[in-house]
């Protein structure tokens, strides 16, 4: 059943478009120092052909801001167009004014209201960097964190809650802090020129309860689009895990037009793979397709043999080296569903129900694997070429079914020379 989406504005970035009933974006952020020109091309590179349809490098410094021309001209160079997203804190206004090359070529500006003067007596510094977007017409998502939440909005809410006949717990009341921050904010922003459309909005928290809490009231009270994530997720299972069961029940509620899983990586490791868990999350969800999909069994004492897991680990290998080819030459190919099984139990149901299955002898088993492609038995396979065998199966089948066949003459449609 698909999923309704919540009714937002639309926010261009660079033409990658945010709300409404655009595709969910996904989003990533470098971990180099941006003053390393090299090093933050080469981890943008990366990050883009994993998938990252936005990507945000930090602007803390003199060095980054300057910097920041260049890494444009060579990602252009490269044949690199992602937009580049500037994240701002303490001195945003400061570097966005003095390096107005910097202001022009990223695609958006972060700016997170609880490093920035707002709330306070004057709010000079928001009010700048709010006003060199409007000078370059970029768009500013507006990024509510609740390790740097607004102070003397908070201690102003905390005590009037204690003034309350049953105060709320603090919990809640930082929640809402968080949720007023962000439309206060907005709320200034569009006062000095920002349009409506030109915002987005975050409120990103690192408990899944208090994530799910914020952003369904925050989406009940405006219609920016949303940028979803779970802030500090952590390293490897915890917040992988974490980061996918907060966004996935708002996703499944509709809730949300970009994310990011933030995850810590291990030393030395590969920054894409938080790219990589936000597709799989969406295509989980069927909210997107973005690469063919391997179901394999997990393995039981039917299955003492390890030869179906290299075989499941191989053929999403292949599938995933393929995929830079076959987007660009099979369109659809990124729904396509692969089944590798183990043994007789599920294996033919599971294969019956993919595209295309594999159904090898468990424990005991005939040595053979009945090989079904749409539903039926195509063929048998056995030997040691198997795994070599069943590859070529699957890009049989990807070419006969995905490859665009050329449109008969008398039914192709007029097309108009360009003036």
């Amino acid at each position: 059943m698909p999923i309704s989406r919540r009714k937002s504005a639309v926010c261009d970035i660079d033409g990658v478009k945010v709300g409404g009933d655009h595709p969910i974006v996904v989003q990533s952020m470098t971990n180099t120092d941006t003053a390393d020109t090299a090093s933050t091309v080469n981890q943008v590179m990366e990050l883009a052909r994993a998938g990252s349809e936005l990507v945000r490098i930090t602007v803390n410094t003199e060095k980054a801001a300057a910097a920041v021309p260049k890494i444009v001209e060579s990602l252009n160079a490269f044949g690199v167009h992602v937009p580049i997203i500037g994240d701002f804190h303490y001195n945003g206004h400061i570097l966005l004014k003095q390096y107005p090359e910097c202001a022009r070529l990223l695609a958006k500006y972060r700016i997170n209201p609880g490093n920035v003067n707002i709330g306070k007596k004057h709010d000079d510094n928001f009010r700048t960097m709010i006003e060199v977007a409007v000078e370059h017409r970029k768009p500013v998502r507006i990024g509510v964190n609740w390790g740097s939440l607004d102070q003397a909005l908070l201690t102003k809410l905390m005590d009037e809650n204690s003034l309350l006949p049953d105060p709320k717990d603090a919990a809640e009341v930082t929640r809402e802090a968080i949720i007023i921050s962000a439309l206060n904010s907005a709320e200034a922003a569009e006062r000095y020129g920002l349009s409506h459309e030109q915002i987005i909005l975050s409120a990103k928290v690192s408990n899944v309860q208090d994530l799910v809490a914020v952003y369904r009231d925050l989406a009940a009270r405006c219609d920016y689009p949303l940028h979803l994530g779970l802030t500090e997720a952590g390293m490897g299972s915890k917040g992988i895990v974490a980061s996918a069961a907060g966004l996935a029940i708002l996703l499944q509620e509709g809730i949300g037009d970009t994310i990011r899983v933030s995850l810590t990586p291990q030393p030395g490791g590969d920054r894409t793979e938080e790219v990589r868990i936000c597709q799989q999350i969406l295509q989980s969800l069927d909210i997107r397709s973005f690469t063919p999909q391997v179901t394999a069994c997990p393995g039981c004492g039917r299955t003492t043999s390890t030869f179906f897991q290299e075989m499941a680990e191989e053929i999403e290998g292949h599938l995933r080296t393929q995929m830079p080819l076959w987007k660009t030459r099979y369109p659809g190919v990124e729904e396509l569903k692969v089944a590798v099984m183990g043994c007789v139990v599920n294996g033919p149901g599971e294969s019956k129900h993919s595209d295309i299955g594999i159904s090898l002898p468990g424990t005991a088993e005939e040595p053979k694997a009945p090989v079904y492609v749409d539903g039926r038995m195509l063929t048998t396979l056995k030997g040691s070429a198997i795994v070599r065998e069943f590859i070529g199966i699957v890009d049989d089948y990807v070419e006969n079914r995905f490859s665009q066949k050329p449109v008969p003459p008398a039914t192709q449609p007029a097309t108009k020379l360009a003036k």
